[in-house]
């Protein structure tokens, strides 16, 4: 398991910056058998662990807000009389209880890494732990039903691919913003045979996919266009609307290809001992940056604000963030018990998150 290191990077702009380093394994290395087999074993870190630094909003407006509250930018006793006292003393006491009012925070995630990092705080909130605020939390398969929420302002936060962050905030006019990474990698090409050994094997090839117009398609058409195969003509990419449609085809028949992100790939391996996993495409887009001046990562997730909303309660989205790295530390640390949280949310079963 590598080590994550969280730096929190204040910015005067209100905007969310986050640095993510690893130390030790970096989180692409899968252990694989001479069979090019995944193993299972890894458990739930194996899928959590790509879950990116998750940073913390705080603006200037929030951090005077802390000021006062802490009587930062309270004038010296002995420069005040006793009604000056009195006025502080009531205005700090305000400040106080506006700071701690609770807000309603809905939250949106698509079942995958995103949501199974949330399970300790979905918990933590349904059985009252947390009360600084009241967390409503949505977990769908479908991106367009995350894009509309927000659009419609039904849903305050939401854990999404990295591209859709881009097309929202366009969509919006800037209504809404990126506030942390969240996700790194965890997009395989995985296969009912054992033809696939290089990109190059997928030249002439059938892969079925789900994620057309999102962060898996961007990628995949990367590898392959980086590798000299056309996406157009060199293979046929067969784009399904959800996961287990991919699933369902991988199943159908020998041979069969397929891009899955975990933890489907491990739902797949547990249906079929035949399946395995060919390709790690973080693996493989990390080789086509090795000699670029300036290489960048498979950034898959990122986590999403609207931005009135976080104008508006700039503690509680300080607060989900807060929140959000917490559980998955929590997740990373304590696999079985994260597993049987992941599975109550019906994610994925519990026994498939314990190898994913």
């Amino acid at each position: 398991m590598h080590e994550l290191i969280h730096h929190i990077v204040p910015d005067a702009d209100t905007e969310v910056k986050t640095v993510h380093k690893a130390k030790g394994k970096a989180p692409r290395q899968h252990p694989v058998d001479k069979h090019r087999r995944q193993n299972a074993d890894a458990g739930i870190k194996n899928t959590v662990q790509r879950v990116g630094d998750v940073g913390i909003y705080r603006g200037i407006e929030q951090q005077n807000a802390q000021h006062h509250a802490a009587g930062l930018h309270r004038p010296h006793p002995e420069d005040l009389g006793e009604n000056d006292e009195d006025h502080y003393a009531q205005k700090e006491k305000g400040d106080q209880q506006e700071t701690a009012a609770p807000v309603d925070v809905n939250v949106m995630a698509l079942k995958g890494p995103t949501a199974m990092g949330m399970v300790e705080f979905m918990s933590q909130a349904d059985t009252g732990e947390l009360t600084d605020n009241n967390y409503h939390f949505s977990i769908t398969a479908a991106t367009d039903e995350v894009s509309a929420a927000l659009a419609q302002g039904t849903t305050d936060l939401a854990a999404v691919p990295a591209n859709l962050a881009s097309v929202l905030y366009n969509n919006t006019e800037g209504g809404v913003q990126v506030l942390a990474i969240n996700t790194l990698g965890v997009l395989y090409i995985v296969e009912s045979g054992d033809t696939v050994h290089s990109v190059e094997d997928l030249r002439g090839k059938t892969i079925y996919a789900s994620g057309k117009g999102n962060t898996p398609e961007y990628a995949l058409n990367y590898v392959l266009t980086q590798n000299g195969i056309d996406p157009a003509s060199d293979v046929t990419i067969e784009w399904k609307s959800e996961q287990a449609e991919c699933l369902s085809a991988l199943m159908a028949e020998e041979n069969t290809i397929a891009m899955l992100p975990q933890p489907f790939v491990t739902t797949a391996q547990t249906k079929s001992e035949n399946i395995r996993v060919a390709l790690d495409l973080t693996e493989e887009w990390d080789e086509i940056q090795a000699e670029s001046d300036a290489p960048s990562t498979l950034v898959t997730g990122v986590v999403v604000g609207r931005t009135e909303f976080v104008a508006e309660h700039p503690e509680a989205v300080s607060a989900f963030l807060e929140h959000y790295r917490a559980s998955v530390e929590y997740v990373n640390a304590n696999v079985d018990e994260a597993a049987q949280l992941v599975g109550q949310y019906e994610i994925v079963a519990a026994e498939v998150a314990q190898k994913a």
